[in-house]
This record gives C-alpha cells, sequence and structure tokens, in this order.
C-alpha cells in the first residue's frame, strides 16, 4: 500500500489526474497532499494549491513542517495557495462552469508558477470540484474535471484533487461515482491498508465461509474507463452493486473497524 502511494505521490507523471476521497478524518488527506506538494517542490517543480481557508492552513502547516523552504517557495511564487470559493466565481456561468473562462483563469496561474519555477513540471492540487460536489452541484463538479482534463491533455502539469465522500456511505456507489471515477486517472488509497483489513474482516463476519468464495469473484477494476482502484474500494463498489442486502450492514461493521484502527 504504501509502494501505491508512493509511485502516485512522489513519482507524479505528468498528465495525471489523482483523486482522494475522505470524510470527517482528513488527517490521511493531509498529509498526502503534503507530501504531493512537498516531493514537487524538492524535485524544482511548482506547486499551486486551490482549496478551501480551513485546507489551506492545514496544508501549508504540514507542507512547512515537511519542507523547510516552503516560506521561500511561497515568496518566490513558486507554490501559491488559492481560495477554492473565490477562484470558481472567476468562471462560473450560473450552475456551469465555462470551459473559457475556466482557461483564463487557471492557465495563467499555472504558466505563471512553472516560469518561476524555471520552466519545470508543476503540481496542482484543486478541490473546486469537492466543493460543488459537497453543495450537491454533481454535474457541475464532473464539468469542471471535463475541463481539468482539457488542460492536462496540453500538458506540462499533473493534478490531485478531492471530494469529501465516505466510501463507507451509499454515496459510494456505482451509480454515484461513475462519472467522477471515469475522470480520473487513479483513485488514492484510504489510510496504509487498515480499510483492507477492516472490510475483509467485515466480510468474514457477515459471510463466514462464502466470504472467501465472493473475494475470488471481486475483480481490482472491472471497469476500463473507471481510474486505476485500490482493491478496498473496488470490493466496497462490488458489494453495493452484488450483495445489496448485505452490504449496509458489512460496510456498517468494516466503519467501526477502520475508525477503531
Amino acid at each position: 500500500m504504501a509502494d501505491v502511494i508512493s509511485d502516485l505521490l512522489h513519482e507524479a507523471q505528468t498528465c495525471a489526474h489523482v483523486v482522494q476521497l475522505y470524510d470527517a478524518d482528513e488527517r490521511a488527506l493531509v498529509t498526502n497532499v503534503a507530501r504531493y506538494v512537498c516531493e514537487g517542490l524538492r524535485r524544482g517543480e511548482g506547486g499551486a494549491i486551490i482549496a478551501t481557508p480551513e485546507h489551506r492552513d492545514a496544508f501549508g502547516r504540514a507542507i512547512a513542517a515537511e519542507f523547510d523552504g516552503a516560506g521561500r517557495a511561497l515568496r518566490d511564487g513558486r507554490l501559491v495557495m488559492l481560495d477554492a470559493v473565490e477562484t470558481l466565481d472567476r468562471f462560473m456561468a450560473g450552475e456551469q462552469p465555462d470551459l473559457q473562462r475556466f482557461a483564463n483563469a487557471i492557465r495563467p496561474v499555472l504558466e505563471g508558477v512553472r516560469e518561476r519555477a524555471g520552466g519545470t513540471a508543476l503540481r496542482a492540487y484543486g478541490e473546486m470540484v469537492g466543493v460543488l460536489w459537497q453543495a450537491g452541484r454533481y454535474a457541475a463538479a464532473m464539468q469542471l474535471e471535463d475541463s481539468w482534463n482539457v488542460l492536462l491533455e496540453q500538458g506540462g502539469f499533473q493534478l490531485f484533487c478531492a471530494y469529501p465522500i465516505d466510501v463507507f456511505s451509499a454515496e459510494f456507489q456505482i451509480a454515484e461515482v461513475d462519472a467522477l471515477l471515469c475522470a480520473h486517472t487513479h483513485l488514492l488509497p484510504a489510510g496504509d491498508g487498515t480499510l483492507q483489513h477492516a472490510v475483509d474482516r467485515a466480510m468474514d463476519d457477515v459471510l463466514g465461509r462464502k466470504a472467501d468464495e465472493l473475494r475470488r469473484l471481486i475483480k481490482a477494476n472491472y471497469r476500463p474507463a473507471w481510474a486505476a482502484l485500490p482493491k478496498a474500494e473496488a470490493d466496497i463498489l462490488w458489494l453495493r452493486n452484488n450483495l445489496p442486502h448485505y452490504a449496509d450492514e458489512i460496510l456498517a461493521r468494516a466503519s467501526r473497524y477502520y475508525r477503531a484502527a
């Protein structure tokens, strides 16, 4: 699990579009964003963070604790932090983002950071999609993902997104997150392996001997258009889709085990 996270955050590839789902416990999100940005700064890359005030403060503290040059990077403009809601307001046209206004608002920010970093690669983090999702504006969030992907196709940066989604909730099922998963290249795993252990333990509790047989039926990623999924999250989606009568009980137990760990 650690190797997967390391590959996605430390060895981030240009045009990669990574997403993390988080719930009330945001520690993993803060840790991963700090690792992602700091690794880029160590390599001489630029960084752009578009987040809520609470997250900007948390990310700033974590980045400063991990990278001695964080303050200088901010002063030099190699690292910028923007407000998610204020930035959204610059390109929303009614209920939907406007592609051209989005490009006009975001491209100069990215190009400016890249130029101040010496023309190297750039790591961007954005949670404007999460703000829209939390407000129930799901179609707008997916339209914004499409706009980001247009910029990504032009190259020169990689993108890390985040959504306030609890993987144990009914919100995390195929009907709700299909478009979200199609918009990204990778879904970051939750935690450090404790999620998989919690799901396996809960399946054993509820299904008994049938659990091992069912595990052989679960495929790690059974929709080619989706982002690459960690096994635990893929298992949860499979349970929601294929065992709806057991899924609530299994995932309620798994949630208790995960949070206790």
